[in-house]
C-alpha cells in the first residue's frame, strides 16, 4: 500500500495530543480514527480523504484542491478528497484536519445514541 508517509507524519504530529486517536491500513491508504470514527485517510490515491458534514460537502467541494471521494465509481456522502495543493501549509492541513475531528466525534456520539436500550429477561 503507497500512501505519501510524510504526509502521515504530518497527521499525525496535529493528532498526537488525542487519546482517542486509532491508526488503520484500509481504504487504500492509512486511516486515522477518532472515537472509532474515520476523520481522515493518507489516500494511496494521492491526496487526503476527509470525513465532512454531509450539509457541509457541497460547499466545501467548491473549495479550491477538494473534489467528491468516490469509492468504485459511487461519490462518498460525507467525504471529499483533497489534493495536496489543498493542506500544503500546516494552517490549511489543520484547518482540515479539525474538520474530520468535528464530523468524526459527531458521527460517534450519533452512532451512541443510536444503540438500542435492551431490557434483561427475567
Amino acid at each position: 500500500m503507497a500512501f505519501d508517509e510524510a504526509t502521515a507524519e504530518r497527521v499525525r504530529t496535529l493528532l498526537q495530543r488525542r487519546r482517542d486517536v486509532v491508526e488503520k491500513k484500509m481504504m487504500g491508504g492509512l486511516c486515522f480514527m477518532v472515537e472509532g470514527a474515520m476523520c481522515c485517510a493518507v489516500s494511496g490515491k494521492g491526496g487526503l480523504l476527509v470525513r465532512v458534514d454531509p450539509s457541509a460537502q457541497a460547499r466545501m467541494l467548491g473549495e479550491p484542491h477538494v473534489s467528491p471521494a468516490d469509492m468504485r465509481g459511487r461519490m462518498m456522502t460525507g467525504f471529499v478528497r483533497v489534493a495536496p495543493g489543498g493542506y500544503r501549509t500546516e494552517a490549511a492541513l489543520q484547518t482540515w484536519i479539525e474538520r474530520g475531528i468535528a464530523s468524526a466525534t459527531a458521527r460517534a456520539a450519533q452512532g451512541a445514541r443510536k444503540k438500542p436500550i435492551t431490557k434483561k429477561r427475567t
